[in-house]
């Protein structure tokens, strides 16, 4: 029986709908509106399709939208200052520095310029250190938004083996703390990790954030795990697939999601709640 598709079109609506309206009443009871400023460098086309998502969501939710799009040129100073009057500002509740970068910026610095509280995309160490002992106020968007597919399938995590393919600080090693915050079991696989096969077909949820076009074949699934993925890849005919060869991996599993179309909504959706959460905070309503 082929698997339940989750649709992250679906579920970020839902979620959608619920910030909007938590977003009306603090905004009626306070005054202020959730404000996010968003900071692109240089034109990188994916990048920029990304904040322009952004701003579409900060208009659907009611939310100021800060837009600051800056040449290649740009130097790592100029950067700083920038974020250093946006740390400032009161009409800003959440900066967001899309990336990559030019290689001349370090990202380090400039995450560790963002003031935490502001710090919607939850990168800063300060967040992170939140994240790992399981006390916080901002998730990354990404792995926040799978946890949000599986709540929304009521799929209890607890106990089961959960497998992590991918230990990237933006994905992989948070995605990991949340399922363990969870009580799954889990283990984090990586490019030099040995016996891959073996070790995702003992996953009953299986979450591929590894960037390789169709890299989790059937042979490496078990029948009826839950398979999320993760991944944004583009075909030679520059169509966006995922890292899971979906044909085959969904007659195995019992649940999977899309790309496009599955994980990929839900990010900006949390970024909303993020955003939401920051305002929340300047306004020390939590």
């Amino acid at each position: 029986m082929p698997a339940k598709i989750i649709s992250g079109k679906d579920v970020s609506a839902s979620v959608k709908a619920r910030i909007k309206t938590e977003a009306e009443v603090f905004t009626a009871k306070t005054g202020i509106a959730p404000g996010l400023a968003v900071i692109i460098v240089g034109e990188d086309p994916a990048s920029q399709i990304y904040v322009r998502n952004k701003h579409k969501a900060c208009k659907d939710m009611g939310f100021a939208s800060f837009e600051h799009t800056l040449p290649e040129s740009t130097t790592e100073a100029e950067l700083l200052s920038l974020i250093a009057k946006l740390n400032s500002d009161d009409s800003v509740h959440g900066i967001l520095v899309q990336m990559p970068l030019p290689k001349h910026i370090n990202e380090n610095a400039v995450i560790n310029a963002i003031n935490p509280d502001k710090d919607v995309d939850a990168f800063h160490p300060e967040n992170v250190g939140h994240i790992m002992i399981g006390d916080y106020k901002f998730l990354p968007g990404t792995p926040a938004g799978v946890m949000e597919l599986l709540a929304s399938e009521n799929i209890d995590i607890t106990g089961k083996n959960c497998v992590v393919i991918g230990r990237s600080n933006i994905v992989g090693k948070p995605m990991s703390m949340l399922l363990l915050h969870k009580h799954g079991t889990v283990t984090i696989c990586h490019s030099r990790t040995k016996n891959l096969p073996e070790i995702t077909r003992g996953a009953d949820i299986l979450v591929a954030a590894i960037g390789k076009l169709g890299f989790v074949t059937a042979d490496m699934v078990k029948e009826g795990a839950i398979v999320i993925d993760v991944g944004i890849n583009r075909t030679a005919e520059g169509k966006v697939r995922g890292d899971v060869d979906f044909d085959s991996v969904s007659e195995k599993a019992s649940y999977i999601t899309p790309v496009p179309g599955g994980v990929g909504p839900m990010t900006i959706a949390m970024l909303m709640l993020n955003t939401l959460t920051a305002a929340k905070i300047f306004a020390k309503t939590i």
